[in-house]
């Protein structure tokens, strides 16, 4: 991917009343991977589950490598 850089993303998750995991904000985009899985850890006691991710991305192309997990705690949904 020429141009390309590097989409990090920090994602939390509640459940509600059913049982069923759901957002518990919209997916933040860090700076540095150091840092969202930092904020991982600091958040995974607050939460039913955290992740935080990464991968090679150009969007002016629309090109997305494939996610790496750089953090997981507790349960989070099934990454598509």
């Amino acid at each position: 991917m020429a141009g390309a850089g590097k989409l990090i993303v920090l994602a939390a998750f509640n459940k509600n009343d059913e049982g069923d995991l759901m957002p518990a904000f919209e997916p933040r985009q860090i700076d540095t991977e150091e840092r969202a899985i930092s904020e991982a850890r600091l958040m995974a006691s607050h939460f039913a589950g955290v992740l935080a991710w990464s991968r090679d991305a150009d969007p002016a192309l629309g090109e997305y490598g494939p996610p790496s997990i750089l953090f997981q705690a507790g349960e989070i949904p099934v990454m598509e």
